[in-house]
């Protein structure tokens, strides 16, 4: 169980169904970012926003909570966030518990 806490997470968002809510980027603005075309988009270490269909960026540490949080009320179902193993932790691929 500690396993998945010291486990790096990634996340990534899925631009076809995002509905451009907003609720991330109010979770965790220092990983997601609205473009110019309404959508969210994750972004880097070095802010800089990863505009390629399916890029990840490493969950911060301290943004862990929030990151899932967003995943999982996200209205589109569209935040992925992954284990190193690539098992999905949180959003629309994620195991209920």
């Amino acid at each position: 169980m500690g396993e998945v806490a010291t486990d790096q997470l990634q996340v990534w968002v899925d631009q076809d169904l995002c509905t451009g809510d907003g609720l991330c980027v109010q979770y965790a603005p220092e990983v997601f970012e609205f473009d110019i075309d309404g959508l969210a988009y994750v972004k880097g270490a070095d802010g800089e926003l990863r505009m390629t269909p399916g890029s990840r960026v490493d969950v911060p540490e301290h943004l862990r909570l929030e990151v899932i949080d967003s995943a999982k009320e996200c209205p589109g179902d569209c935040i992925h966030v992954v284990r190193g193993d690539g098992v999905e932790v949180a959003g629309p691929d994620a195991e209920e518990d």
